[in-house]
Protein backbone atom coordinates (compact mmCIF):
# COMPACT_ATOMS: atom_id res chain seq x y z
CA UNK A 1 0.00 0.00 0.00
CA UNK A 2 1.84 3.28 -1.12
CA UNK A 3 2.06 6.25 1.75
CA UNK A 4 -0.03 9.43 1.00
CA UNK A 5 2.16 12.10 -0.43
CA UNK A 6 3.24 14.90 1.32
CA UNK A 7 1.67 18.05 0.37
CA UNK A 8 2.91 22.24 0.58
CA UNK A 9 2.51 25.30 -0.77
CA UNK A 10 2.59 28.72 -0.91
CA UNK A 11 -1.21 30.45 0.07
CA UNK A 12 -1.81 33.99 -0.34
CA UNK A 13 -4.99 35.85 1.57
CA UNK A 14 -5.93 38.59 -0.62
CA UNK A 15 -8.45 41.01 0.35
CA UNK A 16 -9.72 44.74 0.83
CA UNK A 17 -9.09 46.37 4.20
CA UNK A 18 -11.27 44.93 7.28
CA UNK A 19 -12.34 41.80 5.30
CA UNK A 20 -10.91 39.54 8.18
CA UNK A 21 -7.93 38.29 6.36
CA UNK A 22 -5.59 38.68 9.44
CA UNK A 23 -8.23 36.89 11.24
CA UNK A 24 -8.53 34.03 9.41
CA UNK A 25 -4.84 33.32 9.28
CA UNK A 26 -4.65 33.63 13.47
CA UNK A 27 -7.83 31.45 13.17
CA UNK A 28 -6.05 28.93 11.22
CA UNK A 29 -2.95 28.88 13.16
CA UNK A 30 -4.23 28.98 16.85
CA UNK A 31 -2.25 31.62 17.59
CA UNK A 32 -1.54 35.10 17.04
CA UNK A 33 1.07 36.29 14.22
CA UNK A 34 -1.40 38.95 12.96
CA UNK A 35 -2.37 41.68 14.94
CA UNK A 36 -6.11 42.76 14.20
CA UNK A 37 -7.86 45.45 14.34
CA UNK A 38 -11.89 46.91 13.28
CA UNK A 39 -9.34 49.96 11.42
CA UNK A 40 -8.72 49.19 8.02
CA UNK A 41 -5.23 48.85 6.68
CA UNK A 42 -4.21 47.47 9.79
CA UNK A 43 -1.97 45.01 8.29
CA UNK A 44 0.95 46.93 6.59
CA UNK A 45 3.61 44.28 5.56
CA UNK A 46 3.17 40.58 3.95
CA UNK A 47 3.14 37.92 7.30
CA UNK A 48 4.03 34.42 6.74
CA UNK A 49 2.09 32.02 9.37
CA UNK A 50 2.80 27.86 8.91
CA UNK A 51 0.25 25.80 9.56
CA UNK A 52 1.92 21.89 10.44
CA UNK A 53 -0.53 19.27 9.43
CA UNK A 54 0.53 15.12 9.52
CA UNK A 55 -0.11 15.33 5.43
CA UNK A 56 0.72 18.92 4.45
CA UNK A 57 2.55 22.19 5.14
CA UNK A 58 0.85 24.90 4.37
CA UNK A 59 2.25 28.76 4.04
CA UNK A 60 0.13 31.49 4.30
CA UNK A 61 1.00 34.47 2.84
CA UNK A 62 -1.48 37.39 4.45
CA UNK A 63 -1.17 40.87 2.87
CA UNK A 64 -2.84 44.18 3.33
CA UNK A 65 -5.90 45.39 2.62
CA UNK A 66 -5.80 46.73 -1.19
CA UNK A 67 -7.00 50.20 -1.46
CA UNK A 68 -6.82 53.95 -2.39
CA UNK A 69 -3.54 55.26 -3.11
CA UNK A 70 -3.13 58.46 -1.34
CA UNK A 71 0.68 58.08 0.68
CA UNK A 72 3.94 56.68 -0.90
CA UNK A 73 2.82 54.50 2.21
CA UNK A 74 -0.25 53.12 0.73
CA UNK A 75 1.78 52.57 -2.72
CA UNK A 76 3.56 50.61 -0.88
CA UNK A 77 1.08 47.93 0.72
CA UNK A 78 -0.22 47.83 -2.55
CA UNK A 79 2.65 46.25 -4.19
CA UNK A 80 3.10 43.92 -1.04
CA UNK A 81 -0.53 42.62 -1.69
CA UNK A 82 -0.65 42.20 -5.52
CA UNK A 83 3.35 40.95 -5.77
CA UNK A 84 2.19 37.33 -3.95
CA UNK A 85 -0.06 36.67 -6.77
CA UNK A 86 2.62 34.78 -8.89
CA UNK A 87 4.35 32.86 -6.30
CA UNK A 88 0.84 31.42 -4.87
CA UNK A 89 0.26 27.84 -4.87
CA UNK A 90 -3.42 28.77 -4.48
CA UNK A 91 -5.00 32.21 -3.66
CA UNK A 92 -7.89 33.06 -1.03
CA UNK A 93 -9.89 36.02 -2.25
CA UNK A 94 -11.60 37.06 0.88
CA UNK A 95 -14.86 39.51 0.30
CA UNK A 96 -17.47 40.41 3.22
CA UNK A 97 -21.17 38.76 2.72
CA UNK A 98 -22.66 42.31 4.20
CA UNK A 99 -21.65 44.19 1.48
CA UNK A 100 -21.17 41.75 -0.94
CA UNK A 101 -18.97 41.94 -4.51
CA UNK A 102 -17.93 45.22 -4.55
CA UNK A 103 -16.62 47.54 -7.70
CA UNK A 104 -13.42 46.95 -5.73
CA UNK A 105 -13.32 43.21 -5.39
CA UNK A 106 -14.47 43.02 -8.91
CA UNK A 107 -11.02 45.19 -9.62
CA UNK A 108 -8.65 43.43 -7.62
CA UNK A 109 -10.24 39.53 -8.79
CA UNK A 110 -9.51 41.03 -12.77
CA UNK A 111 -6.09 41.67 -11.74
CA UNK A 112 -5.91 38.14 -9.95
CA UNK A 113 -7.42 36.32 -13.27
CA UNK A 114 -4.75 38.76 -15.28
CA UNK A 115 -1.77 38.02 -13.05
CA UNK A 116 -2.12 34.34 -11.61
CA UNK A 117 -0.29 31.33 -13.17
CA UNK A 118 -2.14 28.99 -15.34
CA UNK A 119 -2.35 26.35 -12.56
CA UNK A 120 -2.99 28.45 -9.13
CA UNK A 121 -5.97 27.84 -7.62
CA UNK A 122 -8.14 30.46 -6.92
CA UNK A 123 -11.00 30.39 -4.04
CA UNK A 124 -13.46 33.43 -3.19
CA UNK A 125 -14.02 33.17 0.69
CA UNK A 126 -17.39 34.43 1.91
CA UNK A 127 -16.53 35.76 5.28
CA UNK A 128 -18.75 37.22 7.96
CA UNK A 129 -21.30 35.54 6.78
CA UNK A 130 -22.78 35.78 10.55
CA UNK A 131 -23.77 39.23 9.42
CA UNK A 132 -26.00 38.03 6.81
CA UNK A 133 -29.55 35.91 6.33
CA UNK A 134 -28.55 32.57 4.60
CA UNK A 135 -30.98 33.12 1.41
CA UNK A 136 -28.60 36.32 0.83
CA UNK A 137 -25.49 34.00 -0.18
CA UNK A 138 -26.95 32.21 -3.32
CA UNK A 139 -27.20 34.92 -5.62
CA UNK A 140 -23.55 36.64 -4.27
CA UNK A 141 -22.38 33.02 -5.52
CA UNK A 142 -24.38 33.03 -8.60
CA UNK A 143 -22.91 35.93 -9.43
CA UNK A 144 -18.68 35.00 -8.74
CA UNK A 145 -19.61 31.85 -10.88
CA UNK A 146 -20.76 34.00 -13.75
CA UNK A 147 -18.47 36.43 -13.53
CA UNK A 148 -15.45 34.73 -12.70
CA UNK A 149 -14.80 31.46 -14.71
CA UNK A 150 -11.08 30.99 -13.18
CA UNK A 151 -12.41 30.70 -9.83
CA UNK A 152 -12.29 27.30 -8.51
CA UNK A 153 -14.19 27.33 -5.59
CA UNK A 154 -16.83 29.41 -3.16
CA UNK A 155 -16.63 29.26 0.48
CA UNK A 156 -18.97 30.92 2.74
CA UNK A 157 -17.05 31.15 6.53
CA UNK A 158 -17.03 33.01 9.89
CA UNK A 159 -13.28 33.69 10.31
CA UNK A 160 -14.18 35.10 13.96
CA UNK A 161 -16.57 32.03 14.57
CA UNK A 162 -14.31 29.25 13.39
CA UNK A 163 -17.76 28.60 10.88
CA UNK A 164 -16.90 25.85 7.71
CA UNK A 165 -12.84 26.77 8.29
CA UNK A 166 -12.12 22.63 8.26
CA UNK A 167 -13.81 22.97 5.10
CA UNK A 168 -11.69 25.63 4.10
CA UNK A 169 -8.86 24.06 5.01
CA UNK A 170 -9.77 20.45 3.62
CA UNK A 171 -9.75 22.16 0.41
CA UNK A 172 -6.80 23.65 0.75
CA UNK A 173 -4.85 20.49 1.40
CA UNK A 174 -6.52 18.81 -1.26
CA UNK A 175 -5.61 21.40 -3.71
CA UNK A 176 -2.17 21.68 -2.63
CA UNK A 177 0.67 20.33 -4.90
CA UNK A 178 3.09 17.66 -3.92
CA UNK A 179 6.23 18.89 -1.71
CA UNK A 180 8.51 19.10 1.21
CA UNK A 181 8.39 20.80 4.35
CA UNK A 182 9.46 24.54 3.64
CA UNK A 183 9.97 25.39 7.49
CA UNK A 184 10.82 23.29 10.72
CA UNK A 185 7.81 22.13 12.85
CA UNK A 186 8.62 24.46 16.25
CA UNK A 187 8.42 27.79 13.01
CA UNK A 188 4.86 29.50 13.16
CA UNK A 189 6.16 32.68 11.83
CA UNK A 190 9.15 34.41 10.63
CA UNK A 191 8.65 37.66 11.64
CA UNK A 192 11.64 38.97 13.12
CA UNK A 193 10.91 40.00 16.73
CA UNK A 194 11.63 43.52 16.34
CA UNK A 195 8.89 43.60 13.88
CA UNK A 196 6.28 41.48 16.17
CA UNK A 197 6.93 43.90 19.53
CA UNK A 198 6.66 46.99 17.15
CA UNK A 199 3.01 45.63 15.99
CA UNK A 200 1.48 44.69 19.32
CA UNK A 201 2.61 48.15 20.16
CA UNK A 202 0.82 49.30 16.83
CA UNK A 203 -2.32 47.55 17.33
CA UNK A 204 -2.82 48.86 20.97
CA UNK A 205 -2.21 52.74 19.53
CA UNK A 206 -5.13 51.81 17.15
CA UNK A 207 -7.26 50.08 19.60
CA UNK A 208 -6.96 53.12 21.72
CA UNK A 209 -7.02 55.74 19.25
CA UNK A 210 -9.22 57.31 16.28
CA UNK A 211 -9.84 59.66 13.68
CA UNK A 212 -6.94 59.99 11.79
CA UNK A 213 -4.07 58.82 14.36
CA UNK A 214 -4.10 55.19 13.60
CA UNK A 215 -2.84 55.98 10.01
CA UNK A 216 -0.39 58.63 10.98
CA UNK A 217 1.44 56.03 13.21
CA UNK A 218 4.02 53.81 12.93
CA UNK A 219 6.53 51.98 15.49
CA UNK A 220 10.30 51.64 15.59
CA UNK A 221 11.90 49.31 17.87
CA UNK A 222 15.82 50.14 18.56
CA UNK A 223 16.74 47.83 20.32
CA UNK A 224 15.74 44.39 22.56
CA UNK A 225 17.86 43.64 25.13
CA UNK A 226 18.38 41.23 28.43
CA UNK A 227 17.89 43.08 31.67
CA UNK A 228 21.36 44.71 33.51
CA UNK A 229 19.95 42.89 36.68
CA UNK A 230 17.66 40.28 35.72
CA UNK A 231 18.79 38.60 32.45
CA UNK A 232 15.46 36.96 31.79
CA UNK A 233 13.95 40.27 31.87
CA UNK A 234 14.00 41.80 28.17
CA UNK A 235 13.94 45.56 28.21
CA UNK A 236 12.35 47.37 24.61
CA UNK A 237 12.92 50.60 23.80
CA UNK A 238 10.35 52.01 21.21
CA UNK A 239 9.64 54.93 19.37
CA UNK A 240 6.17 55.74 18.28
CA UNK A 241 6.38 57.90 15.17
CA UNK A 242 3.49 60.31 14.15
CA UNK A 243 3.23 63.27 11.72
CA UNK A 244 1.66 66.27 13.62
CA UNK A 245 2.72 67.79 17.31
CA UNK A 246 -0.98 67.63 17.77
CA UNK A 247 -0.89 63.72 16.74
CA UNK A 248 1.65 63.33 19.78
CA UNK A 249 -0.30 65.37 22.35
CA UNK A 250 -2.75 62.75 21.72
CA UNK A 251 -1.27 59.51 22.04
CA UNK A 252 0.70 61.39 25.26
CA UNK A 253 -3.02 62.63 26.47
CA UNK A 254 -3.41 64.22 29.67
CA UNK A 255 -0.48 63.61 32.10
CA UNK A 256 0.85 60.89 30.20
CA UNK A 257 -2.20 58.61 30.71
CA UNK A 258 -2.61 57.35 27.27
CA UNK A 259 0.84 56.72 26.71
CA UNK A 260 0.76 54.92 29.85
CA UNK A 261 -2.46 53.13 29.10
CA UNK A 262 -0.49 52.03 25.27
CA UNK A 263 2.32 50.72 26.95
CA UNK A 264 0.63 48.85 29.65
CA UNK A 265 -1.61 47.07 27.62
CA UNK A 266 1.55 46.15 24.91
CA UNK A 267 3.29 45.04 27.98
CA UNK A 268 1.20 42.20 28.76
CA UNK A 269 0.69 40.94 25.93
CA UNK A 270 4.29 40.65 24.95
CA UNK A 271 4.76 39.23 28.43
CA UNK A 272 1.90 36.58 27.68
CA UNK A 273 3.65 35.61 24.08
CA UNK A 274 7.44 35.69 24.92
CA UNK A 275 6.65 34.46 28.26
CA UNK A 276 9.46 36.40 29.84
CA UNK A 277 8.83 40.03 32.26
CA UNK A 278 9.04 43.14 29.73
CA UNK A 279 10.20 46.34 30.77
CA UNK A 280 8.82 48.51 27.87
CA UNK A 281 10.10 52.03 27.33
CA UNK A 282 7.99 54.20 24.64
CA UNK A 283 9.12 57.72 23.13
CA UNK A 284 6.54 59.54 20.74
CA UNK A 285 8.23 61.90 17.83
CA UNK A 286 7.44 63.52 15.25
CA UNK A 287 8.26 63.03 11.81
CA UNK A 288 6.54 65.18 9.21
CA UNK A 289 4.86 63.16 6.36
CA UNK A 290 6.47 59.82 7.17
CA UNK A 291 4.22 58.28 5.27
CA UNK A 292 5.13 60.27 1.63
CA UNK A 293 9.16 59.83 1.96
CA UNK A 294 10.55 56.96 -0.07
CA UNK A 295 13.79 57.40 1.76
CA UNK A 296 12.39 57.14 5.18
CA UNK A 297 10.02 54.53 4.89
CA UNK A 298 12.67 51.69 3.32
CA UNK A 299 14.82 52.62 7.47
CA UNK A 300 11.64 51.55 8.70
CA UNK A 301 11.22 48.43 6.92
CA UNK A 302 8.75 49.50 4.14
CA UNK A 303 9.91 48.24 1.01
CA UNK A 304 11.35 45.44 -0.58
Amino acid sequence: MSETPFKSGYVAILGRPNVGKSTLLNSFLGTKVAIVTDKPQTTRHRIIGIKHLDNAQIVFLDTPGIHKEKFELNRYMNEVAFSVIPDADIILFLIDARTGLTEADKKILDRIGETKRKETKVFVVINKIDGVPKEELLPLIEEINEKYPFVDEIIPISAARGTNLDRLLDLIVENLPEGPKYYEENMVTDIPLEQYVAEIIREKIMLLTSQEIPHAVTVNVLSIEPGDKNPDMLVIDADIIVERPSQKAIIIGKNGQKLKKIGTLARQELEQILGKKVYLRLWVKVKEDWRDRADYLRRLGYGF
